[in-house]
């Protein structure tokens, strides 16, 4: 038996939480001065984090399939699709699990965004290279190319993927998969989705959805942006609607996860967290992401650098206090907003230039209450909204802030002075229809 040679780091990196920036709560007094309704303000003391006493036993894909002494892949050369999350229940990584399979041939491994290990830099290029202990080919699919190329899949028949989503449209691993998949249907190799939960619930669903002219690696094919669906049923639903090139000839099959229900948070389950990518820290980032993640399409700090990246947002010219108080003052169920000031830090290697970096800034923090209540993706449209009409002669777009909302309606809307209120009406449009057609892939109840 041997060990793949990134484990060990990986469960110190997905472990640690010690400060990584220089944070200063700001003085300013929320409860006094921000007149947040009582209900809200009695439960922010909590954190936001209902204790699970009970945790549901959720077998993954990947437990089902060693569970099954690898049977689905029985003498089939196999290339794997995955990163540092990977792992089964007990902490054995797939790449070790196929490796040590008597009846399995392992001969591909291929790596998305932040690599195999999880440690890259959002958006860097990632170089391929070879396990030194097994002598397989690690392919980078965020690199020269994202789609596998003929000279690396001549020696493979099966596809196997096996990476952790977050539920939002704009998270790039489900995009690799897509790729990967018009490959395999191109090339009639078998694609196999090993099913892991959405740790946000698969029974939330939120807009807007992306808009024809809008694609890009952070939103390809028309979903909401809070899609509510396990990556086994994004799979599904890639090749049922045709949105990829030879949809009607992939053999794909879904090795669907035991004991999961669409209701579940990720911590209501037995399973350990590995951060998804290096800024998804926790769950209630992932939690927030869906919203909070427009803040990376204008010049403000989205928290990177710091140990709540997406939950922190600021810039040297916010006046911390006065951004709580406005947006407080929304009473937007789910969520307060606490005035802090924070310093973004490098973190090598996976952040090291951050906004703003080793600067004191000033902003908020959001912190979540009451998450069965929160709409993270309206939330952040009323906190870039807030932004803008606070500080107009500072705000500034960015180029991606259209490929994360997927049209240019927020920017021109916020831009021309629309109402909050008209946004907040409009941003779900299309949702509806998507929900029906949604229906036909949800594996799970």
């Amino acid at each position: 038996m041997r060990n793949f040679l990134f484990i060990s780091f990986i469960i110190i990196f997905s472990g640690c939480g010690g400060k990584t920036g220089t944070d200063k709560s700001s003085v300013y007094n929320p409860v006094d001065k921000m007149g947040i309704h009582e209900e809200q303000m009695k439960e922010a003391e909590a954190a936001g984090v209902i204790p699970i006493s009970d945790p549901i036993d959720v077998a993954t894909g990947i437990d089902i399939l060693v569970r099954d002494e690898f049977e689905l892949l029985q003498g089939k050369r196999v290339g794997v699709i995955t990163n540092h999350t990977g792992m089964t229940k007990n902490g054995l990584h797939i790449v070790d699990a196929l490796h040590n399979a008597e009846n399995v041939n392992l001969t591909a491994i291929f790596g998305p965004e932040h690599g195999v290990r999880g440690i890259d830099p959002d958006g860097k290029a990632v170089d391929s290279a070879v396990d030194p202990a097994s002598e397989v080919t690690i392919f980078s699919l965020y690199g020269k190319t994202r789609r596998p190329t003929e000279d690396m899949i001549h020696a493979l028949d099966v596809f196997v993927f096996d990476i952790q989503d977050v539920g939002a449209r704009f998270y790039t691993y489900i995009y690799t998969m897509a790729l990967a998949m018009e490959v395999a249907a191109l090339n009639d190799k078998k694609f196999v989705v090993l099913d892991r939960p959405n740790p946000i619930t698969g029974n939330r669903v939120e807009g807007p959805m992306l808009e024809e002219g809008f694609e890009s690696f952070v939103g390809k094919y028309k979903l909401p942006v809070r899609h509510g669906m396990t990556v086994g049923e994004l799979a599904l639903m890639y090749k049922g609607e045709g949105w990829i090139k030879g949809a009607e000839k992939l053999d794909l099959e879904i090795v669907r996860m035991e004991g999961w229900r669409r209701e579940l948070w990720f911590d209501q389950t037995n399973l350990p967290w590995i951060n998804p990518s290096p800024s998804m820290r926790t769950l209630s980032t992932a939690t927030l992401y869906p919203g909070t993640c427009f803040i990376e399409g204008t010049n403000l700090s989205e928290g990177r650098g710091t140990e709540y990246p997406f939950e922190k947002i600021g810039a040297p010219w916010v006046d911390a206090e006065l951004l709580a108080k406005e947006m407080n003052s929304l009473h937007l169920e789910g969520v307060v907003f606490e005035a802090i000031e924070f310093t973004p830090k490098a973190i090598l290697p996976s952040v090291p230039n951050p906004k703003y970096k080793d600067e004191l800034i000033g902003g908020v923090q959001v912190r979540i209450i009451r998450r069965e209540l929160l709409e993270p993706v309206k939330t952040g449209i009323s906190l870039v909204y807030t932004l803008h009409r606070l500080f107009p002669e500072n705000f500034e777009w960015s180029g991606t802030v259209d490929r994360l909302y997927g049209s240019d309606k927020l920017r021109n809307s916020v831009d021309n002075g629309v109402p909050l209120a008209n946004i907040i009406e409009n941003y779900s449009d299309g949702v509806n229809e998507f929900l029906e057609m949604r229906m036909k892939y949800l594996l799970y109840e």
